[in-house]
């Protein structure tokens, strides 16, 4: 894109489980080519590997598949540093509340919006950014069946956000969230070539369904400590029984208690720089 440096591609290499994988459908095809005999043991060997690497796509959290960041770096983490994310926006309602509440306790957070969002809301984008703020890529529609795209599909939906998004700020996302987290092994080989890093989340709240403050507060702040990366929405918020969105209830709350146990909240970008 004019005017925007590419972010550098990043090597590629698969993980242990889906290296091994990888060898086990090399040596059954060539078991199955010298014992035909033998094909409903190998297809059973194949279904149980298939079912493993599933398993590992429905775990946000999972490192099987590839690197995941789910906690920031030591560097960051001796700074006494956490991270504030939030997802599926921007919102026109809530986005800019949440800004307003964020510069109150002059915190960053990093914000991974849904491209289709972006595109509606170009303003609000860049004021997230101007208020010192990263945006980062969560896909371009957020489909629901994103786990199960094949690599085009992949490829094709993540290059989309990281164009949209692009062109709305002038920066290049560095991070990539899947939508709900789940995700294929075909996902990892697919990041690096765009220079983006795989993020999930240290705990969340499960904001989107709950909408008791005092519920969420205790999920994401009990232990709370340097190097947690926190999920929040800012998108698709549950409300609070009087109609708040949750977000806005429970962030000040938030932020007073990790001010009090002295952790600053930083952008993803600002944690690895």
């Amino acid at each position: 894109m004019p005017g925007i440096d590419p972010q550098p591609a990043i090597r590629w290499r698969p993980s242990r489980l889906v290296a091994g994988s990888l060898a086990l459908h090399a040596a059954a095809s060539v078991a199955w080519a010298i014992q035909p005999g033998w094909w409903p043991q190998l297809l059973a060997l194949l279904a149980a590997d298939h079912g493993v690497l599933t398993l590992c796509g429905l775990w946000p959290r999972s490192q099987w598949l590839g690197p995941n960041l789910t906690r920031l770096p030591p560097a960051s983490i001796a700074r006494g540093e956490f991270a504030i994310t939030i997802d599926d926006g921007p919102d026109p309602e809530v986005t800019p509340a949440v800004l307003d509440l964020l510069d109150r306790f002059q915190a960053r957070a990093t914000f991974f919006c849904i491209g289709t969002h972006a595109q509606r809301h170009p303003a609000l984008c860049r004021e997230i950014v101007r208020r010192g703020h990263a945006i980062e890529n969560h896909s371009q529609h957020h489909r629901h069946y994103f786990s199960l795209m094949g690599t085009g599909g992949l490829r094709r939906e993540i290059a989309l956000a990281q164009q949209t998004l692009a062109a709305i700020t002038g920066q290049r996302p560095r991070f990539f969230r899947a939508p709900a987290g789940l995700r294929n092994p075909l996902l990892d080989p697919v990041l690096p070539g765009m220079g983006l890093l795989l993020a999930s989340w240290t705990r969340r709240g499960f904001d989107t369904r709950t909408g008791d403050p005092d519920l969420l507060l205790r999920r994401l702040a009990t232990g709370l400590r340097a190097g947690d990366i926190l999920l929040l929405h800012d998108g698709n918020a549950a409300r609070t029984s009087g109609g708040q969105p949750v977000i806005l209830a429970v962030l000040p709350r938030l932020l007073e208690q990790a001010a009090a146990s002295g952790l600053r909240p930083v952008t993803l970008t600002q944690a690895h720089a």
